[in-house]
């Protein structure tokens, strides 16, 4: 037996020692070399293969060369027979919660119906704004008729001349005075207009003339004329008037008719309309008024006060004062 070589260390490594060494380097190069070589994958260590390392360790020791076995010829890294399953990433898209839309809660004791609110009337803008009537050159102040032309003018149901007169006393012709009757009344028209062989189609007062027989208030003679230029009588204006309006004479009709004291000069056909003329306001008798005058032909005055008066029957005037208004005996 050879003795023991006194400059061997005791302390040296043994064999496998030496073995797990290279072993464990070995690993440790294998994973570091598959790091760099994968870093474009995003060290997905889900499917992370160990390359395969063949390593024949040679060692020398005291002038020989020792081939070592190959130990481990494949390393692989295999997570799953590990026991330990990789979390599966789930990437969904992003889900836009609903933004809940806001609601108020009214307490019911704080309510308001504006539905119900009433405010109070303006009783300025119900009134009708009436202007200033026309200053006639013609009608001085103390005219007897002034006041019910005034009425009128303002509401342009008469108008003047084109110099500014009136001309009170002038007579007034069956075609104007269907003119001012259509100007007055806005009433529904009872029958169609008649065709006159003495009213042109185009005459100036045909719609006149049409609308005022429409009404009821005027009618033509029995050989189809109007007469549209004959002065018209005062006893065919309260005729008129009561028969536009629908007023009926009263029952005391001898009575009512016997305050004129030239009743006899009434025509038969008239005798009842200027008797209910008479009980509803409509005659006015200037300068007397015990004279009716039923044959002379109507002034503008005169028209222009039983038109008025006629208004005020309808409810569309106030009534105004005058000596000269007829009033009917109880």
């Amino acid at each position: 037996m050879l003795p023991s070589d006194p400059k061997t260390p005791s302390d040296s490594l043994g064999f496998d020692d030496f073995i797990g060494i290279l072993v464990a380097f070995g690993t440790i190069g294998a994973i570091l070399f598959w790091g760099f070589t994968r870093k474009d994958t995003g060290w997905n260590l889900g499917n992370v293969n160990s390359p395969s390392a063949n390593v024949t360790p040679t060692v020398v020791a005291t002038g020989k060369s020792i081939a070592l076995p190959q130990s481990n010829p494949e390393v692989k890294t295999d997570i799953s027979s590990a026991g330990v399953t990789p979390p599966s990433v789930v990437i969904t898209s992003p889900v836009a919660s609903p933004i809940p839309s806001p609601q108020v809660e009214i307490s019911p004791t704080a309510s308001l119906n504006l539905a119900t609110k009433t405010f109070p009337e303006n009783n300025s803008t119900n009134k009708t704004v009436i202007p200033p009537p026309i200053i006639f050159t013609d009608l001085p102040s103390n005219h007897w008729s002034r006041k019910f032309i005034n009425a009128l003018s303002s509401r342009n149901i008469i108008k003047g001349f084109d110099d500014y007169s009136f001309r009170p006393n002038q007579a007034v012709n069956r075609a104007e005075y269907a003119a001012i009757l259509k100007q007055a009344f806005n009433q529904k028209l009872r029958q169609q207009g008649l065709s006159f062989q003495d009213v042109p189609t185009n005459y100036w007062a045909g719609n006149a003339i049409n609308q005022s027989i429409g009404m009821g208030f005027l009618k033509g003679y029995p050989n189809n004329t109007f007469n549209p230029n004959q002065r018209i009588p005062r006893v065919q204006v309260l005729v008129s008037l009561v028969s536009g309006l629908g007023l009926k004479p009263p029952s005391n009709l001898a009575k009512v008719v016997s305050i004129y004291k030239d009743a006899k000069d009434i025509p038969p056909y008239a005798v009842n309309a200027i008797a209910a003329a008479t009980k509803n306001g409509l005659v006015v008798n200037y300068p007397d008024r015990a004279f009716l005058n039923p044959n002379q032909p109507a002034t503008r005055g005169e028209v222009a006060v039983m038109i008025h008066q006629a208004l005020v029957k309808t409810g569309r005037l106030e009534k105004t004062s005058s000596p000269y208004l007829v009033s009917a005996p109880q």
